[in-house]
């Protein structure tokens, strides 16, 4: 007797043209962040509302190949929107350079975001490094470029290394805390292991009360605010170059305001959580 080929279909598999379908999706998503700016610098480099993000979840859930695939698209996007930025180059070797080390692998690498799926079991902590992996891939990318390509350009020549350290740490630290504390929540909420896309709360026992996210975003936007309000001010609007002086031309009385109210509405919905958590256990005993 033949045997007949088993065609069952595994439940857990996805189609390549749903995946294609997520990556278009999560690709048009990080496009649209890396439009609004939070801060954007005179002398390139912006803090975005964590657009990186969709591309390290499409290779958290689909893996590094489609993760880098979605990055490198990611990043020749960016390039066609900053083609300003060839114009301040002079030969072709530093053209080719500028759209290798700011663009294509600059954003390519943010495919590796996924690299921790099997390493960590815990998602939100795999996407939480996953995030700090890509964001220091990206950073030393800018920093090679600023050093080597840049220099005697908009980046002097002298110390072009420590520079372009500084530089480009204005505007990649605020953007790796919004992508990390972005990744972490998210993690924390929707199961992206599941061919199907699904509340945690479905699948995991732990379960973070929303009083307790309340906070957190409370606090992340009083975050995000004070960014915004005072790393425009760490670079000089002449020279380019990380700059403490301009901090007192810093709306300090916004970012006092921000973080008070932040602070205020932490305090009250951990306080809250933290009474209904003590009530249910008493009820419980």
């Amino acid at each position: 007797m033949s045997k007949t080929k088993d065609s069952t279909k595994d439940p857990n598999s996805i189609s390549s043209t749903r995946i294609l379908a997520e990556c278009a999706l999560m690709l048009a998503v990080g496009v649209v962040l890396s439009l609004v700016k939070l801060i954007d610098l005179p002398y390139g480099g912006s803090v975005t509302i964590a657009s990186m993000l969709p591309i390290i979840i499409i290779s958290y859930r689909h893996g590094l190949k489609y993760g880098l695939i979605t990055g490198l698209t990611f990043g020749i996007i960016q390039q066609l929107l900053g083609l300003n930025t060839l114009s301040y180059v002079t030969t072709w070797v530093s053209i080719i350079a500028v759209i290798l080390l700011d663009y294509v692998v600059a954003f390519a690498v943010i495919g590796l975001g996924g690299a921790f799926r099997k390493i960590i079991k815990n998602q939100a902590a795999a996407l939480v490094a996953g995030s700090i992996l890509a964001c220091l891939l990206r950073y030393a990318c800018h920093v090679i470029s600023g050093a080597t390509v840049w220099a005697g350009l908009s980046i002097p020549t002298n110390a072009a290394l420590i520079y372009s350290f500084g530089y480009n740490a204005t505007y990649m630290i605020p953007e790796t805390i919004v992508t990390v504390a972005l990744a972490y929540y998210i993690g924390s909420l929707i199961d992206f292991r599941n061919p199907t896309i699904r509340h945690m709360g479905q699948t995991e026992k732990t379960k973070v009360p929303l009083l307790y996210w309340t906070g957190g975003l409370a606090l992340a936007a009083g975050l995000i605010i004070d960014i915004a309000c005072i790393f425009p001010f760490l670079q000089n609007p002449e020279s380019g170059e990380f700059d403490f002086a301009g901090l007192s031309s810093v709306n300090w009385m916004v970012v006092i305001i921000a973080t008070a109210v932040a602070i205020v509405i932490a305090a009250i919905t951990f306080g809250i959580a933290l009474l209904k958590k003590k009530k249910a256990a008493a009820k419980a005993e």
